[in-house]
């Protein structure tokens, strides 16, 4: 791991390079694989915070030309230098994250409009990000669950007559796209007026179900999110992952403290589903729902 020190003389060298004084550089909320500071008003400069963070540099330096190309909202990256340790220099987008706010309906509509055109990016266009295949299979995670002590019988039967009753609604994936693999609210800001400013950080960027790049968000969000995506049917397929998403952070139940994303405690996952369906969502969720869908045998 780098330490602050070494990224103070960092920063202050390529803030050097473009005319920013030292006293124009001040530390961003971080991520976990990069260092992240502001040179002056226009700029971000992103480090590695260690060499296993320096491909995934790389690998946003070859794709943010492409996906801005094709319409997604994102930084324009003004300077990558592939040195030891790498540093991105990257547009500084006007407003703030959406940690801890609700945003406008709008902005979900226009986030949706935007991962749909990230989506249909051929995937040949990047070839070298990384595929990720494979199946969730939420059915599968409720005996862990139950096993490992985390819930109990009777909920454990109640979890798999939801999966039982979901499965055959959830259509099969879409073709392996480019996701950006962290589709969550600390990597989308808004401006100051409300609008969508931009996608950031996209480090875990890979061709995968396209599905995956809703995982991420808030299950309140999904409806408009959805419906600015314009693919009709797709909710039981976002919910199918979601579930295995939540149950699986069941079986790491360590909190992990002093993280920004709202997935970091081991209940959100689980407790924002169930508070979603409890809030009388628009269709067709309300039929996707646990007390909607036919029930399975309980747990014995």
């Amino acid at each position: 791991m780098r330490g602050s020190a070494a990224m103070e003389t960092i920063a202050a060298a390529v803030a050097a390079r473009h005319g920013i004084p030292p006293a124009d550089v001040s530390p961003l909320p971080a991520g976990a694989a990069n260092h992240v500071l502001a040179l002056g008003e226009s700029l971000v400069l992103r480090i590695p915070r260690g060499p296993d963070h320096e491909a995934d540099l790389r690998k946003e330096a070859a794709l943010i030309p492409v996906v801005r190309a094709a319409g997604v909202l994102t930084p324009e990256l003004v300077e990558y230098r592939g040195g030891e340790p790498p540093t991105m220099l990257l547009e500084r987008l006007p407003g703030t994250d959406l940690v801890g706010r609700t945003p406008g309906r709008d902005v979900l509509l226009d986030l949706g409009r935007r991962l749909a055109a990230l989506h249909a990016v051929p995937a040949d266009a990047l070839p070298g990000l990384p595929r990720e295949t494979g199946e969730p299979d939420p059915a599968a995670l409720v005996g862990r669950v139950h096993a490992a002590g985390y819930i109990d019988a009777d909920t454990a039967g109640l979890l798999r007559a939801w999966c039982a009753g979901l499965a055959p609604l959830v259509p099969a994936a879409a073709a392996p796209a480019p996701v950006h693999g962290d589709i969550a609210p600390q990597n989308l800001i808004v401006t100051p007026e409300g609008a969508l400013a931009g996608i950031v950080d996209w480090g875990d960027a890979a061709v995968a179900d396209p599905a995956t790049d809703f995982a991420k968000l808030p299950p309140a969000w999904l409806p408009a999110v959805l419906e600015g995506y314009g693919a009709p049917g797709a909710e039981a397929r976002v919910l199918w992952h979601h579930l295995a998403w939540a149950l699986g952070r069941l079986l790491r139940p360590d909190p992990v403290r002093g993280r920004r994303h709202w997935t970091a405690p081991p209940l959100s996952r689980i407790l924002a589903l169930l508070l979603f369906f409890a809030s009388g969502p628009p269709d067709p969720w309300p039929r996707l729902g646990p007390g909607a869908l036919p029930s399975a045998p309980a747990a014995g």
